[in-house]
Formats: structure tokens, sequence, C-alpha cells
């Protein structure tokens, strides 16, 4: 069995069903009463966004490498980052770290194409919905990603940032994000939504969505189980 190491704190309420639902599922996979090492490196979401938002990819490549090496020195034989926006810089950090890497896009990406799907919408910060990381390995796979319009993407964008990272859920912005999918399902055909943002399970499931939810934090803790219990 391999020890895990995550890269929390981006932000702490998605953090905490990471550690839980991992630890959990691990005992539930394996069928004993046990469960996995496990560490922890947390960061500062704040100064991930504000180093995406000035494009300061080297010094937040830096910034999550550091963060890599303290799991590496806890004895992890692999890590993950708990959030989709940082895997901006993802294909720089798996190169550079001395430990596998498993990617929240690519999670996702191989759950899509699994389901059938072949037109998605697209929600999460406004690096993410804007960027290229997050939409190419779905285009590759020969799935459409659909984005709201701008006015829609810094409403998400400010109350990810403003309510969301700090556990807030209002019914109000939960009424908004379901108009915005209604749209793009009645304007653009989607079948589905990303919750590409690690928090939006917070606001958004199948039960209140337009359309069914694909949750990215949830579909990378299976994976991340499955790398666990995987042979060594």
């Amino acid at each position: 069995m391999k020890k895990l190491g995550l890269i929390g704190g981006m932000g702490p309420e998605s953090t905490i069903p990471y550690y839980h639902d991992i630890v959990y599922g691990v005992q539930k996979k394996t069928g004993k009463d046990f469960f996995p090492p496990l560490t922890i490196e947390s960061v500062n979401v704040f100064e991930v966004l504000q180093l995406c938002s000035e494009e300061d990819y080297d010094a937040l490549t830096d910034y999550l490498l550091t963060a890599i090496s303290h799991l590496v020195k806890s004895g992890a034989d692999f890590a993950a980052l708990t959030a989709n926006t940082p895997h901006i810089v993802f294909d720089r950090l798996q190169s550079a770290s001395p430990i596998p890497l498993i990617s929240i896009v690519e999670a996702a990406r191989d759950e899509a194409v699994r389901r059938g799907t072949h037109k998605l919408g697209l929600l999460g910060t406004i690096f993410t919905m804007t960027g290229d990381f997050f939409k190419k390995p779905f285009y590759d796979s020969g799935i459409e990603i659909i984005v709201p319009n701008t006015e829609e993407m810094d409403f998400i964008n400010y109350k990810i940032s403003s309510e969301l990272e700090h556990g807030i859920v209002k019914k109000e912005t939960l009424n908004i994000f379901q108009n915005v999918i209604a749209h793009m399902k009645k304007d653009n055909g989607i079948e589905g939504v990303i919750l590409g943002c690690t928090e939006l399970p917070l606001l958004l499931n199948d039960s209140v969505s337009p359309v069914p939810c694909l949750d990215t934090m949830q579909i990378h803790i299976q994976a991340l189980i499955d790398g666990i219990v995987s042979p060594t």
C-alpha cells in the first residue's frame, strides 16, 4: 500500500472532505479495520490565486514544488493537488517532481469519457474557465467544453473567492448558478456540468443542478484511493 501526500489549503473547505473521504474510502475498499498513512501540506489558496492573477507561473511552480518536497520528506510515494486551479502548472510540476502526481483534470476527463459525454459545461475560477490547461485533455478526447459568458464567469469567480473559499453557502448564489447552467443547457446543449473548483460541491450537486454534475473532487478522491491501494 502506498502513502499519499496531499497539497491542501486550496482551500480548507475542500481539503477536509479529501482527507475524510480518502481514509474512509480506503477502509471500505480494503474491507479492513485500517486507515492509511497520509500527509497533508497546507498552502495558502490566496497566494496561489494571486500568482495566477499575475501569471507568475514560475513562482507558482516553485511554491508548489516546495510543498511537494515536504511531502517527499514525509515519505509520500505519490502526491496530488486538492484543487483545480493550480493544475495550470501541473505539467511543470509533474516534470520536476521526484514522485508521481495524479491529476484531477485527467481523472475528470477519464470519467467524462467513461460516461460517454460529448459536450459539457465548465464552472470554476476565472483561470480554469478561461485557460486551456483544463479544456485541452477534454478536447483531445473529443469532448466539447462550454463556458458561461464573460459576465457570468466574473460572477462565478467572485462568489468562489468571496463565499465558497470561506465555507459560505447562500441560496441566492445557488439560484444564479442554477440559471447559468440552465442557460448553457438551453443555448449550447450541454449534457452535464463540470464542477471545476473543489469548493463548488458545497453549492452544487445532482439534486439541485439542471444537468448532471461531474464532481472533480469526488472523481479525484476515487483515483487517489485506487492509487493508495494499488500494488507497490
